[in-house]
């Protein structure tokens, strides 16, 4: 009897064919989720990871793209472009978060994206790449080609969240953002991103 199983979000779907250009991302969270949710490496499921820290909820859709690794690729071009030591990259697929007009109301769903920058984010020591990209045809956003292109205050925003996403108040905070990239910067550390998957998991 033939059996139809549910791809795994991280290994058994597709980057895009266009990537870096285009992208799929796999989202995991959306605005108003107050807990955070990330995907279960083993299962492929979505996972209960903590309650959002206080009010501070994620300013955009945020996932990840499919088949890509955080390892040493990624490290290495982190240390370069921001003359850090960077101990490595974490371990995980490359997150992205994806800015949209419509109002996304639940996660574990894929999405066509274009990147436009990131943020080069260190976590104690870690390259922890986080993406930022316009859903495709997005009526509003897509006038945004690069990340130059958007407003300083919702750069800001993006930044505060992810600088305190992890810390309680009292505690001293393990992230910083090293540099803020633009578009071309973004599809090298996409496609170094994919080529540290294929590295360790398509042999």
């Amino acid at each position: 009897m033939n059996r139809e199983y549910k791809a795994h979000p991280w290994h058994g779907i597709s980057p895009g064919d266009s990537a870096p250009s285009v992208v799929t991302a796999f989202i995991e969270i959306v605005p108003t989720d107050t807990v955070k949710y990330e995907i279960d490496k083993v299962s492929g499921y979505l996972k209960i990871d903590r309650p959002q820290k206080f009010s501070n909820t994620v300013p955009a859709l945020y996932g990840f793209i499919p088949r890509t690794y955080c390892a040493e690729q990624v490290a290495e071009f982190a240390a370069v472009r921001s003359g850090r030591t960077v101990i490595k990259g974490d371990g995980d697929p490359l997150d992205i978060c994806v800015l949209s007009e419509r109002t996304i109301t639940h996660g574990d769903l894929i999405l066509p994206a274009i990147p436009i920058g990131g943020f080069r984010l260190l976590d104690k020591g870690e390259a922890d790449d986080k993406i930022i990209a316009v859903m495709k045809d997005d009526e509003f956003y897509r006038q945004w080609c690069d990340v130059s292109d958007c407003p300083v205050s919702y750069i800001n925003r993006l930044k505060h969240y992810f600088l305190t996403y992890k810390s309680l108040p009292e505690e001293d905070n393990s992230c910083e953002i090293t540099n803020i990239y633009g578009r071309e910067e973004a599809h090298e550390v996409i496609s170094k991103s994919m080529a540290d998957y294929e590295n360790h998991f398509a042999r």
